[in-house]
């Protein structure tokens, strides 16, 4: 059931995309959306771990360099039945963690210093138990292609401000001619893809939660962790976090309260720490 979800997101992230290029040039517009789509695809899949590692200056750690990591993940990695992904370490104060990769078999588990630092051991166990969850599950691949072509899909949008389309469309008009279906386009594109890119995310949150919890074999570590995770979220920015990077992170790098809440790519900390305490969890 899991799996069948994803792929009708995923589809519906690629359709939309198309859907964005006819309205915007026609079948020359939906040629080059797909054209899009699959370079995005591509590099989603194969490259996207090296960008993000790049991106965050994660430094690879060696078991000397980092022991307490490398025992805690290799032990869990050896239970969950996974070969023992990379480890990385971010040089920043803030409290984060995240785990990225196209497969089990090259998989990557990153850490800040920060967390390193303020986590003691089981709660520790308890993030790289959520992390190592995201491999199991699979989730970091998907997670990377929902955030690759969503990011596409705005792209081509904001393409029609600078590049004419054209093309023949179906009822005889030029791709692009009609100003009503170029604004919304322009509008709705870009939130829609936004939306169906979140409804991934949280679901994954939850799930790597609970996986986790039953990886250690216990959840009191991983809600100690979030607890401390939600203090320190908005005290200790991490520097140079963007947006599109954001549902990698094992917590929302950015302060998410209110309104803008609804459009976070994490549940509230409220309430997976509430669904952690639920009995049989």
């Amino acid at each position: 059931m899991n799996m069948m979800k994803t792929t009708l997101l995923l589809a519906a992230l690629t359709g939309l995309m198309i859907a964005v290029g006819d309205a915007l040039g026609g079948r020359q517009g939906m040629v080059m959306a797909l054209g899009i789509a699959g370079v995005m695809n591509f590099i989603s899949y194969f490259f996207s771990d090296k960008i993000v590692l790049a991106m965050y200056r994660a430094k690879p750690v060696t078991a000397a360099e980092a022991p307490e990591l490398y025992s805690i993940v290799e032990r869990l990695a050896q239970k969950a039945g996974i070969p023992m992904p990379r480890l990385y370490v971010i040089p920043d104060p803030a409290l984060n963690a995240f785990a990225t990769g196209r497969n089990p078999g090259h998989a990557a588990v990153v850490a800040t210093e920060g967390i390193l630092r303020a986590m003691s051991r089981e709660e520790l166990e308890g993030v790289l138990a959520h992390e190592l969850s995201h491999v199991l599950n699979r989730d970091i691949l998907i997670s990377s292609v929902a955030a690759t072509l969503a990011g596409a899909i705005t792209m081509l949008a904001r393409m029609a401000y600078f590049i004419p389309l054209g093309g023949e469309r179906r009822d005889g008009e030029r791709g692009g001619s009609n100003p009503l279906v170029l604004l919304l386009t322009l509008i709705l594109a870009p939130i829609a893809a936004m939306l169906i890119q979140l409804a991934v995310s949280r679901s994954r949150e939850y799930g790597a939660d609970a996986t986790g919890a039953r990886l250690v074999g216990y959840p009191n570590g991983l809600i100690s962790a979030l607890r401390k995770l939600q203090a320190a979220s908005e005290r200790i920015p991490l520097h140079g976090a963007t947006r599109a990077t954001a549902h990698l992170f094992i917590v929302n790098p950015f302060s998410a309260r209110g309104l803008m809440g609804l459009f976070s790519t994490h549940p509230p900390l409220e309430a997976r720490i509430a669904r952690l305490q639920e009995p049989g969890s």
